[in-house]
């Protein structure tokens, strides 16, 4: 899988340069190219840990992280900056300030529902999903009211906000965004042995000693970050972290976290490695990119759902 998206990389960066090899120009070609690869790194790591994880602690594999209203979050962020300040101030609405505040919000409105929902004696994450899919529905119900109001040169700079894209990442945030990235897979990949036994369900992880209700709330938080980080930066990929977790434990044969977490890596980076080079070199269809990941993804979705008849 590495080896695939290395070569899907490669290929990423010097198929169809318009610069000739020997050329003193043909070097910044590629570097410009290499923030792409760079921001697909971090989208990868993001929704592959951040998925996997959340469908171990809800025990079900046919949800993600997704449903806490990340997505819904960031549209809302972005609808009602162009509503109510106009285009320029959209346009304007970027640098680290901007990222860090976008990141700080998600992650500020997962804590609260998690404190609001998980603490206590009752604390349940059933719970806690529901409000989080009604939250969602809520913030996208309202950017809907607020995008039809738009004018429509207003409407076309939000929706190309709105679409998940490398493209949007900028190289500025990279500083910041991978220090905290790298951080953040280290303490999930270190909890995989937590997350081994949290997946067998809150009966069996509380009598063999696992703290429940803390193990899932720091996990949340981790989850929180990522997605966050990833949304801020890229936009919204809503069905990519799902299409990665599935063929994952397809592909690792395993239960244990410590396997799953590098083969979701290894399976998200050549999704989107490969994704792109199709989708730019074959296919010359730049702008559908993430479009074809989530609809490949959701036809996934769909798929085992009505095999199993059930959420």
């Amino acid at each position: 899988m590495i080896a695939l998206g290395l070569l899907s990389s490669y290929g990423l960066l010097v198929y169809n340069n318009p610069v000739p090899i020997d050329s003193p120009s043909f070097i910044p070609v590629v570097k410009r190219r290499i923030v792409a690869i760079v921001a697909m790194i971090i989208a990868a790591v993001c929704h592959s840990l951040s998925t996997v994880a959340f469908q171990s602690i809800t025990n079900n594999k046919i949800i993600t992280p997704s449903l806490l209203g990340f997505e819904s979050l960031y549209s809302a962020i972005q609808t009602s900056t162009i509503f109510f300040f106009g285009a320029s101030a959209l346009i304007n609405f970027s640098g680290i300030g901007s990222f860090l505040f976008q990141v700080v919000v998600m992650v500020f409105m997962s804590l609260i529902l998690y404190g609001w929902l998980l603490s206590g004696k009752y604390g349940n994450l059933q719970l806690m999903l529901l409000v989080g899919i009604i939250i969602g529905t809520g913030l996208n119900s309202v950017s809907t009211f607020m995008r039809k109001l738009l004018a429509p040169s207003e409407f076309d700079i939000l929706q190309a906000r709105l679409f998940g894209s490398v493209n949007h990442a900028d190289p500025a945030y990279f500083p910041i965004v991978i220090p905290m990235v790298i951080i953040v897979a280290v303490l999930i990949l270190a909890h995989s042995k937590n997350l081994n036994v949290l997946s067998l369900g809150k009966d069996v992880a509380t009598s063999f000693g696992v703290k429940y209700q803390p193990s899932v709330i720091y996990t949340l938080v981790l989850v929180a970050i990522l997605m966050s980080i990833s949304t801020a930066l890229i936009g919204p990929l809503t069905f990519y972290g799902f299409l990665v977790a599935t063929l994952s434990y397809q592909a690792a044969s395993t239960y244990d976290h410590r396997y799953i977490f590098p083969m979701a890596f290894a399976i998200g980076f050549l999704i989107m490695t490969s994704a792109y080079f199709l989708m730019y070199h074959v296919f010359h269809a730049q702008g559908v990119v993430s479009v074809i990941i989530e609809l490949f993804g959701g036809i996934i979705f769909l798929t085992i759902v009505l095999r199993k008849r059930a959420l």
